[in-house]
């Protein structure tokens, strides 16, 4: 299994240095990289949109290693307003890591996550939240419908990546890339981020059982500089191996030997099925097979199905001794009902 990005003593500890007291009703996530110029006008419109919730609220900025005076920025905007939260980092990690920061960071009932160059409206918030409660949902996911981003570097490559992502993990979104998300606090503390999965959240904790759904936000030009965070056709190919991983750890976490077995057998069937063939020529035909390059074939067909169902067998080893030593349960519970009946 890879490696999370947070150990759990790391987590623990980040939540210590930022818990002040009471829980805030909402916490909202922010990674935020070389976006100094954005920092005034993003932290007054997200005072005036969450002011406007009527609850209380908290806003984690997590300084993925900016470079260009963002953290001064964010220091003058949390000496102004304590309920802004900052975390920097001590170098560039990248998003994912930066989100599980806010994560662990994030002490709210409910967490929603969104981008620091304000593409995402700060004012959609309470569209996201109300579409929240009023489903009952775990999650809900911002559907950017209107897109102002390039058509050919954006916006169809973020199409076909959706329309890979349902098929492969089940989980029905139009825009898995928009950052304008809400979760139960619940659901994102048990959802360990791996690689580059803060863009499937949604997917990894699907595992739990969770309800996901989504409302249409509005996607706003940017206003300064470009992107930080990848580019279009250049992190494709990152997303399409993420996505198979997922597949995969969504899947067949726990039992590899489906996987590997499977190949395996069909491997070495088809080897013994050639050498069967050849075989038949052999004994039946006198024919000789010994420069024939299909008993190479079925020879190597054979080891190679040997091999994989061997890997199958280590896999099972390697999943049983991770969930064993840290006592890991494999399946998730959403409620229980416990107790006597009154006595009739």
């Amino acid at each position: 299994m890879p490696e999370a990005v947070a150990s759990a003593a790391s987590a623990a500890a980040l939540r210590r240095q930022t818990d002040h007291g009471g829980a805030p009703d909402i916490s909202v996530v922010i990674p935020l990289f070389n976006e100094a110029p954005t920092v005034p006008e993003l932290a007054r419109r997200l005072s005036a949109a969450l002011d406007r919730l009527g609850r209380t609220w908290e806003v984690v900025i997590v300084d993925d290693g900016s470079t260009d005076g963002s953290f001064d920025a964010l220091r003058a905007v949390h000496a102004a307003d304590p309920r802004y939260t900052v975390v920097r980092l001590r170098r560039n990690f990248g998003q994912t890591p930066a989100f599980a920061a806010g994560f662990d960071a994030a002490r709210g009932a409910i967490v929603v996550t969104m981008d620091a160059d304000l593409q995402n409206d700060p004012d959609d918030i309470a569209r996201v939240l109300a579409a929240m409660e009023a489903g009952g949902l775990d999650i809900v996911s911002g559907w950017r419908q209107d897109r102002k981003e390039p058509l050919l570097l954006r916006r169809i490559p973020s199409r076909i990546g959706n329309r890979v992502m349902t098929r492969l993990t089940g989980v029905a979104l139009h825009d898995t890339g928009c950052s304008l998300k809400a979760y139960r606090a619940d659901v994102i503390h048990n959802t360990r981020l791996y690689g580059n999965f803060h863009r499937f959240i949604p997917a990894v904790a699907s595992w739990y059982g969770v309800t996901v759904g989504e409302v249409p936000v509005r996607d706003n030009a940017r206003e300064h500089g470009t992107s930080k965070y990848g580019r279009g056709l250049m992190r494709a190919p990152r997303v399409v191996l993420d996505l198979l991983t997922l597949h995969f750890l969504l899947n067949y976490a726990t039992r590899p030997i489906h996987v590997f077995g499977g190949l395996g057998i069909a491997s070495a069937g088809l080897g013994l099925v050639f050498g069967a063939y050849l075989t038949v020529l052999k004994l039946v035909g006198h024919q000789d097979i010994g420069n024939r390059p299909l008993l190479l074939l079925a020879i190597l067909l054979v080891i190679v199905g040997v091999q994989f169902i061997s890997m199958g067998f280590l896999g099972e080893l390697v999943v049983r001794t991770y969930y064993e030593s840290q006592n890991k349960p494999i399946y998730a519970v959403r409620e229980v009902l416990d107790g006597a009946l009154p006595a009739g």
